[in-house]
């Protein structure tokens, strides 16, 4: 409206000016210029006006504002100070429980440590492998164990002791000769032996694998492995337990067989071998010998007539054959025969009297070289290393070893032989005399 107005007003005063003088148009144009430029001032003023109100307005609300936010600064002052000493406060029962913790866990990591080095040896890891892992981790571990981790290590402390008291069969992987063999059917006596039928096993902790012994312990041994891994369940078999987990087994399979001794003894071990056997054998034969005219004598006593098959016999025939002699030429020829006798019946004893005689003195022999060989080696090598001297000993304690062996039995028999080579010919020395005596007894009664 006010536009409409103006300009119906400027209308009116281009006509007025129209009809007025310049002079008078240029006053009238000041003064609507001034009148207008009042108007804007007027308009300016109440603007700044309004916005000085305005300033006030935000003026007392930032007061406002600040006095809040100081409020809000005083309370969160007060809250930080009292966080302040709780936390003080936390920490200190922190750093308490802390001080526990951290003793736990150092016994923790030592527990790990133990039970790895126990679980990696122990013969059940065959059964349950890949536990020494764990507890490697936790044993190197620097935070603090879970406490599943901790009833983990519980649960394998309480299976490692159920688990040795039983006699469990199962499927692994055993080694032969350098080959894994797959699903092979273990019978695991506590934590004390392994066997694969009748095959003794051993736990090799480095590899974490089962290996088959090259060298297996006595027959009787296997057999009650065979028997165990065959009985019926609940069937109570007996078995050799090794209780050092081990290590009597690995010391009864290294231990030398008798061949592998006898080798030791090297060419004196053979000769005084073979000089036993020998002697052992030509003692049988002079046995059966003894045996066989102890026989033939036994069976002449039972006869009145002489037979020259055998030595009794021919002791007799030389009164059958001259009856009619003196008594002194009889006694001379008995002697005589007797002694042609005596030499067949003791012939040999004296060649195994050699013979158990000379056995200990090549074992001495053995003894003297196998020294000889134990000084060499410890004056090129010193004596550093016991086993460079091992070959030398074991050939001087094996030489005496078979020496004595062979010495003992060759002197018992000896002495049998020679009782009853001493028994044959008291026999014939007692049959003469009888001969003398019954003579001399008719010669008496036909004087």
């Amino acid at each position: 409206m006010k536009k409409i107005i103006f300009v119906l007003s400027m209308s009116l005063s281009a006509l007025v000016m129209a009809q007025q003088s310049p002079l008078d148009q240029l006053a009238d144009k000041v003064r609507q210029d001034s009148a207008r430029q009042g108007q804007i001032n007027q308009e300016r003023e109440a603007k700044f006006v309004r916005e000085r109100n305005n300033q006030q307005e935000l003026l007392r609300q930032a007061r406002a504002e600040l006095a809040e936010q100081r409020r809000i600064s005083d309370q969160l002052q007060t809250e930080f100070d009292a966080n302040e000493q709780k936390l003080v406060e936390q920490e200190t029962v922190l750093d308490e429980r802390m001080g526990n913790l951290g003793e736990l866990f150092g016994v923790v990591r030592q527990v790990a440590g133990d039970l790895q080095s126990i679980f990696d040896d122990s013969l059940t890891s065959a059964q349950f492998p890949n536990r020494g892992e764990f507890f490697g981790d936790l044993a190197q571990r620097r935070e603090l164990p879970t406490g599943r981790e901790l009833g983990r290590m519980w649960s394998e402390m309480v299976r490692e002791i159920a688990e040795q008291g039983k006699v469990v069969t199962f499927n692994a992987t055993v080694v032969e000769e350098g080959v894994p063999v797959s699903n092979e059917s273990v019978t695991r006596v506590g934590v004390f032996n392994a066997v694969l039928d009748n095959k003794f096993l051993t736990w090799n902790s480095g590899s974490q694998e089962l290996l088959l012994l090259p060298r297996q312990p006595a027959g009787r041994y296997q057999s009650m492995a065979d028997d165990l891994t065959s009985a019926a369940p609940g069937v109570v078999v007996p078995m050799a337990v090794d209780f050092t987990r081990g290590a009597i087994l690995s010391q009864v399979v290294q231990a030398p067989t008798l061949a592998e001794k006898i080798r030791q003894g090297k060419t004196v071990g053979y000769v005084i071998i073979a000089i036993g056997l020998f002697g052992l054998l030509f003692s049988l034969y002079k046995g059966i010998m003894l045996l066989l005219q102890g026989s033939a004598i036994n069976s002449q006593l039972k006869k009145s007539e002489a037979s020259k098959k055998n030595a009794l016999g021919r002791v007799m025939s030389v009164y059958t054959d001259s009856p009619d002699i003196d008594i002194e030429t009889l006694e001379l020829k008995l002697d005589e025969a007797i002694l042609r006798e005596t030499s067949p019946i003791e012939s040999g004893l004296s060649f195994i009297k050699v013979l158990y005689v000379v056995a200990p003195l090549l074992g001495l022999l053995g003894t003297v070289v196998g020294m000889i060989d134990t000084f060499q080696q410890i004056t090129l090598f010193g004596t550093g290393d016991p086993r460079m001297m091992a070959g030398g000993i074991s050939t001087a304690l094996v030489t005496t070893v078979l020496g004595l062996v062979v010495a003992i039995p060759l002197t018992i028999l000896h002495s049998l032989l020679q009782s009853k080579a001493r028994t044959l010919i008291q026999v014939l020395e007692e049959q003469a005399a009888g001969i003398i005596a019954r003579m001399a007894e008719r010669q008496n009664a036909g004087a």
